[in-house]
């Protein structure tokens, strides 16, 4: 990072410590995993500061340094209490203070105290090189056409012409929306494709080939052709394991890899240690791209435009403004369901919306007919920190202007000066992705002599014996697991509970997870109560939406009797009501 980046960084983080130490005075036990890993990847930095000689240096890293021992020694007191043990906090991190730092206390003190007969059950159950977890794909003699490019280039169609050919084919999208999309697809050319997600099934009687989210990968059946969408993601932190077990564990003879240009590097050494064949295919955009010079002007708003920024709240403060001059638009943000942005999409590509009114949710996803990308920011919050966009972040959206046949020029533009930003972004060279992420197997459970979270917190400061694999972040699974410790369930159980997904952040949804595990094992329930939803405000609805969801997953995971008609019909019932909220904006 250069000086001026880390200037600016320094003084971000000079201005947040009287707030992020009255946080962490106030926050319960429970909260005190994720606080001590932001507060950790904030000393790292300024680690890298040590010698720029930036004024009041040593006194903000030792305040830092002094809230996360605090911190710690919260969680080694509640450790301690619970556990009937007496750790004491220096003793631990004494010799160990770089793996403190890089790991978290609770990694350090479980490592610590675990004999080295727990090491080598390790060293048994989980192989040196992450391959060999997949005996089965390497009998298979694979081959791998690997699509890497710009968005908007056709790397993703060209495979899927492909994988129409195939008596027996796999589509493996990063979201919902892609999956139905390729799914839809497929069946229209009376190719009859199932489809799977996290939120529904659908099995044809017949079936030849299936388009799922890629989790829902089935890793025991053989496919004749496969393609794994988005293969960038395999560097993300929470999900990026999936993409590595379907690149390592895909029993397939001809696989296709669709994404960035900056994954060649990883996914080359991944497919050469696994002696597959491969070649890579590079794309390019056929449509140029023009970054318009002058700053955008509210009332210049034109047909086929798509306005970015980089949260709900804005999105619908702009898409009200608009509504108001009685300017037509579509809306889209992580949060809607996917029927709802579906129905967002159509308007828009109808021309029935004039504009359309975006996160970066649109970087991801269906190809739409924009003309001109605008953003309205060139910062985000990444759920950590407010900072400025990457050059991968910029090109994803900046990308979907233009589209062959309807618009033969992209144009992107912005507001406050900010063009020589948005062009160094996408003329600057991407960072080069190092790493895959993996994470822990089933073969976790072999392991009798701990308890899951401490099992998690050891498999995590294990450190890799290749440089191109990482271990995925734990700390989600690790809260959950906190907050589950009360019911003393079987091990099998919490496992499986680990595989639901919910945002764990929203209060909501955590007691509703809660409440189905009361239901479930507690008061031994046969079926548990369907969600409900007393408001029919916006966020209610989104919520609640995503409360059907996690009825539907615990259903299925704990091969509970369920209503599936009713899921289908509430689902779409919410859907129409947000929507309904969002047409009226």
């Amino acid at each position: 990072m250069k000086k001026n980046a880390l200037q600016r960084e320094f003084k971000k983080l000079k201005s947040q410590v009287n707030h992020i130490k009255e946080i962490a005075y106030n926050s319960k036990v429970g909260a005190l995993i994720e606080q001590e890993s932001s507060l950790r990847k904030k000393i790292r930095l300024l680690n890298e500061m040590e010698k720029e000689g930036f004024k009041d240096f040593a006194l903000v890293k030792e305040e830092y340094e002094e809230l996360l021992e605090y911190v710690s020694k919260r969680l080694l007191d509640d450790y301690n209490k619970k556990n009937n043990t007496d750790f004491d906090f220096y003793e631990v991190v004494r010799g160990n203070y770089n793996s403190f730092i890089n790991s978290g206390f609770m990694s350090v003190l479980t490592k610590m105290h675990i004999p080295k007969l727990i090491s080598k059950e390790f060293q048994e159950n989980f192989p040196k090189n992450p391959k060999d977890e997949y005996k089965l794909a390497r009998n298979i003699k694979r081959r791998v056409i690997v699509h890497l490019g710009e968005t908007n280039t056709g790397k993703t169609y060209n495979a899927v012409e492909r994988l129409k050919l195939a008596k027996n084919g796999v589509y493996l999208s990063p979201l919902r929306i892609l999956a139905l999309e390729n799914y839809e697809k497929l069946n229209n050319e009376n190719i009859v494709c199932n489809l799977l997600t996290g939120e529904e099934e659908i099995i044809k009687e017949g079936a030849t080939h299936t388009s799922c989210t890629i989790e829902k990968l089935n890793i025991k059946k053989e496919y004749d052709i496969a393609i794994i969408d988005e293969i960038q993601m395999i560097d993300d932190p929470q999900r990026g394991d999936a993409w590595t077990r379907a690149l390592l564990g895909l029993r397939c003879e001809e696989i296709h890899l669709c994404g960035a240009l900056n994954a060649k590097e990883v996914v080359e050494k991944i497919l050469k240690d696994c002696n597959d064949e491969f070649e890579f295919k590079e794309y390019k955009r056929s449509i140029p791209l023009v970054v318009e010079d002058k700053n955008f002007s509210h009332k210049e708003a034109e047909e086929g435009d798509a306005i970015v920024v980089f949260s709900k709240k804005k999105v619908l403060q702009i898409a009200e403004q608009y509504s108001s001059e009685g300017i037509k638009v579509s809306i889209i943000y992580g949060d809607l369901p996917p029927e709802v942005r579906r129905k967002q999409y159509d308007m828009f590509i109808n021309k029935e919306n004039k504009v359309l009114i975006t996160t970066d949710a649109i970087g991801m996803g269906v190809n739409l007919p924009i003309k001109r990308i605008i953003f309205l920011d060139i910062q985000k919050f990444d759920g950590e920190e407010v900072r400025n966009l990457t050059s991968q972040e910029v090109k994803q959206v900046a990308g979907r202007a233009g589209r062959k046949g309807i618009y033969e020029v992209g144009y992107v533009a912005t507001v406050r000066g900010n063009q020589r930003f948005i062009k160094d972004k996408l003329s600057e060279k991407d960072r080069i992705i190092k790493e895959a992420v993996i994470g822990p197997s089933d073969a976790i459970l072999n392991i009798k002599s701990l308890p899951l979270n401490e099992k998690l917190a050891l498999w995590a400061t294990r450190e890799e014996s290749l440089d191109y694999y990482r271990k995925m972040d734990v700390n989600e699974y690790l809260i959950i697991l906190e907050s589950i410790k009360r019911f003393k369930l079987k091990e099998e159980i919490q496992w499986e509970l680990l595989k639901i997904p919910f945002d764990i952040s929203k209060d909501e949804l955590m007691n509703t997870f809660l409440g189905y595990i009361d239901e479930l094992f507690i008061l031994k329930s046969k079926v548990i109560s369907k969600p409900q939803c007393f408001t029919g405000n916006l966020d209610e609805l989104e919520i609640y939406y995503q409360k059907i969801n996690m009825y539907y997953s615990f259903c299925k995971v704990f091969k509970l009797e369920f209503d599936f008609k009713w899921i289908y019909e509430e689902r779409i019932k919410v859907s129409n009501e947000i929507n309904e909220i969002l047409v009226r904006l």
